[in-house]
């Protein structure tokens, strides 16, 4: 499976975009176990735009966590045409629309899942002045790199725009199409629907890869995936969540997995202790620590260990390293 001449071979799951989760961190983690593509944290066009020094920073990547994506959402043409350009200097493998996002913050504004609104005409096709289609295809001019796009069903189930809005995009120029299995309206609440994304993929007049999104909780529903709907690449959110080690086909022991975590306490420290942090006497400990102990306490290694509420309150309350380091010392002799 490729996207441009990114050649990611046979049946590859990916790591989805998540704010205030993937990190760099963890997208490293995420790479070493085995992750195909990883992403940064979605960002803003327009806080790209006016030069948000918080949303900048999310455009750091490695070359150890490479192919990585940015994806990037907004309602104004403009400021997603501009916003792709500086992103496109940041170096990443592709560029990622994000068409999907449901959260109110977003497509209460008509940005993300907000653009799927009204798009359909009576006849089932989509509007030709679709703002989404038109952010696509000026996004595509304006970079070099691949532009990708990732979307919902439909804004709910009385619109479910995909199959007519995939051929839209492609036409776009688009090099690959993600889809979750949900309309905006169901949130993350109920099951993925599949149907319309095996649909979609197996649709003569597509031609570019198609990914699958919603309720990969393992590697076995991603292989069901690939076998039942045909799609070119899965791509899992929530179910990694505190494991990076979602994408590894070896089990690892308990020891391995609070090892990890711990790992990746460290190296959110190390990230976090720059010249910017320190010129604003920012401290890199609690930095990393912030960015590390959200998947802490999502983490489902803890979940044998009893009355884990009091410990994953002080997972969130720490502000040390040695403090939370001790944390996961007594969680790993409590799992034993």
């Amino acid at each position: 499976m490729k996207i441009g001449n990114i050649d990611f071979g046979e049946r590859p799951v990916f790591l989805a975009p998540m704010e205030d989760v993937t990190d760099i961190g963890f997208r490293m983690l995420c790479k070493r176990f085995g992750a195909a593509m990883v992403y940064t944290e979605f960002v803003s066009a327009e806080a790209l735009v006016r030069d948000v020094k918080s949303t900048l920073r999310k455009l750091t990547i490695s070359d150890e966590e490479r192919p990585v994506g940015i994806q990037i959402y907004g309602r104004d043409v403009e400021a997603m045409v501009e916003a792709a350009k500086i992103v496109e200097q940041a170096g990443p493998d592709l560029i990622d629309l994000n068409f999907g996002c449901p959260v109110k913050k977003v497509a209460g504004k008509g940005a993300g899942a907000g653009m799927l609104q009204d798009i359909l005409l009576p006849d089932g096709t989509i509007r030709p002045d679709a703002k989404l289609l038109d952010i696509t295809r000026r996004v595509v001019e304006a970079v070099h790199l691949p532009v990708t796009v990732k979307t919902r069903l439909g804004w709910n189930h009385e619109q479910l725009s995909i199959v007519p809005l995939a051929e839209q995009l492609q036409d776009c120029g688009i090099q690959a199409l993600t889809i979750h299995g949900r309309t905006r309206s169901q949130m993350y609440t109920g099951e993925a629907d599949w149907t319309l994304i095996g649909e979609v993929k197996r649709s003569p007049r597509i031609h570019i890869p198609i990914i699958g999104n919603g309720d990969i909780k393992s590697l076995d529903d991603a292989d069901h995936a690939f076998d039942e709907y045909g799609v070119d690449a899965v791509m899992v959110g929530r179910a990694t969540f505190g494991c990076p080690w979602f994408f590894s086909r070896r089990e690892l022991s308990l020891d391995e997995k609070i090892d990890v975590l711990e790992e990746q306490l460290r190296i959110n420290i190390e990230r976090c202790d720059t010249e910017e942090m320190r010129s604003k006497g920012k401290s890199a400990e609690l930095c990393g620590i912030l960015h590390t102990r959200r998947h802490l306490a999502a983490s489902p290694v803890f979940k044998g260990i009893p009355n884990f509420r009091e410990t994953r309150i002080q997972m969130l309350r720490a502000e040390k390293k040695d403090d939370l380091l001790a944390i996961l010392e007594r969680c790993r002799e409590l799992l034993k």
